[in-house]
């Protein structure tokens, strides 16, 4: 037996999830995601390692742009497979795709506006890296699947989805390869969720696998614990209505602003803080937000006892859902203290970017990180602290308080990774670390070495390796 895996992105980065597995002719690709460090970018117009006709299929463990945004140019290059993946990452992933097109062609249109007017030509192509129909072509290949329930996906290769707790529809792949008679298991971890985190059930965990590619997005770091949110969002709303500013929040779309939107409730509930105007300015949040309503087979017992209630995180008074553009400007006219939560969550695009340039001047005002920041985006750039920065073009001194609370984060910590791998009672062949930036990666190797008699091995990009 002979299996080739290919890691083509997340490979001492955070985004960019792809990984290619191979075995007697057949291909399947794990993950097709997006780079959004500025560094790694151009690896998105890069050609495909594979022709992307030649797949026979590709499994997506979840919905965020980093692991499903390049389908739609995989699809414009020739993939006509099935995409593999549970019903809610379906859904979710069809709106990320459609806003993704969208922001691309906004944002090759407006660059390509503003070089012309600079005379000058920017470093990455004028042109979109693909159309809003490119995104639409993929919506036909989507096959959605039960957790734990084993599906056929290419010949001699059999995919199990499990619940990862990472966000509403995430999934934790064990992939069954059969050649010549000879079995292996390979055990795709996704992005690990943390267990007792609202609306969604915890991660599951696993007692056997070969070979394991596990993330290291926090490998070399514990988060704060989980009840100081609270106390951390209280402080921060209250503080900055005392100074008379706004909240401006970079939030992923999906569970994180709906996790944002919980904890005001119960703060709102437990009168922590008065009543608060608060602007969910994301289209897509708002349409993640409906999927969540439609899925509650997947909330975990406090979500289901809160509904019980006849509450709902999703609906409390001074929240706003703001749709269009026009909406979405006039946030900027409103007096007094409000909250604005927009993506996208690192500030690589999106509505966030304009409310940063109305309020990252103000010293009454707050930018609350929520989010993981990757290196090379300009969520990362604000939190190390320069005196200014550049957004759309124009350079703004930061006079905003710069506030960030990790009890927020949807990935595991060190700590919880590693009890996440102890559940595993074999000695696997090997454990590869991938999506985290290389020192993060590097760390947890170090940290498992001294902790766990396995192999464990941090890959490069496009490194191929062959599992016997």
């Amino acid at each position: 037996m002979e299996i080739k895996l290919t890691f083509l992105g997340a490979a001492q980065n955070v985004t960019g999830s792809r990984y290619l597995v191979q075995v007697d002719g057949a291909n399947v690709l794990v993950d097709c995601g997006l780079y959004q460090e500025r560094q790694f970018r151009e690896r998105n117009w890069d050609e495909f390692y594979l022709p992307p006709g030649q797949l026979d299929a590709v499994l997506l463990t979840h919905a965020h742009v980093d692991h499903c945004g390049l389908l739609p140019k995989l699809v414009k290059e020739g993939f006509k497979g099935k995409i593999f993946c549970t019903t809610a990452t379906s859904e979710i992933a069809q709106v990320v795709l459609l806003d993704s097109a969208h922001l691309q062609e906004e944002d090759a249109a407006y660059k390509k506006k503003r070089h012309k007017k600079e005379g000058r030509t920017g470093a990455f192509p004028e042109e979109p890296l693909y159309k809003v129909e490119d995104a639409e072509n993929c919506n036909t290949l989507f096959v959605g699947v039960d957790y734990e329930t084993p599906v056929e996906v290419a010949a001699g290769m059999r995919a199990t989805f499990y619940d990862a707790g990472h966000i509403l529809g995430s999934a934790m792949i064990k992939l069954k390869v059969n050649s010549a008679g000879e079995k292996r298991t390979i055990l795709f971890s996704g992005d690990i969720g943390r267990k007792n985190k609202p609306i969604i059930q915890d991660p599951s965990s696993f007692e056997h696998a070969d070979y394991i590619l596990v993330e290291s997005t926090y490998g070399d770091r514990d988060h704060e614990p989980v009840e100081d949110v609270k106390d951390s969002l209280a402080e921060v709303v209250n503080s900055t209505r005392e100074a008379g500013g706004n909240i401006c929040v970079p939030s992923f779309a999906i569970e994180r602003s709906q996790e944002l939107l919980y904890y005001l409730n119960e703060l709102l509930d437990e009168k922590r803080i008065e009543p608060i105007m608060t602007c969910l300015d994301s289209p897509m949040a708002i349409r993640v937000t409906e999927i969540f309503k439609r899925h509650p087979e997947m909330y975990d017992e406090e979500m289901i006892e809160m509904l019980g209630r006849n509450k709902s995180p999703f609906d409390f008074p001074g929240l706003n859902m703001t749709v269009s553009t026009t909406e979405s400007k006039a946030i900027n006219s409103v007096r007094g203290t409000i909250m604005i939560i927009a993506g996208s969550g690192m500030c690589t695009g999106g509505r966030i970017k304009h409310h940063l340039v109305n309020n990252i001047a103000r010293p009454e005002s707050t930018l609350l990180f929520v989010g993981y920041q990757a290196v090379g985006t300009l969520g990362r750039t604000i939190l190390d602290g320069p005196e200014e920065v550049r957004i759309l073009g124009q350079k703004y001194p930061i006079k905003a308080r710069v506030a960030r609370i990790r009890g927020f984060s949807a990935h595991a910590d060190r700590n919880e990774i590693f009890t996440w791998l102890s559940s595993i009672k074999n000695h696997p062949k090997k454990v590869f670390i991938t999506h985290g930036e290389a020192d993060a990666a590097k760390s947890f190797k170090g940290f498992l070495d001294e902790r766990i008699k396995w192999e464990t091995y941090v890959p490069e990009y496009r490194e191929q390796v062959v599992l016997d």
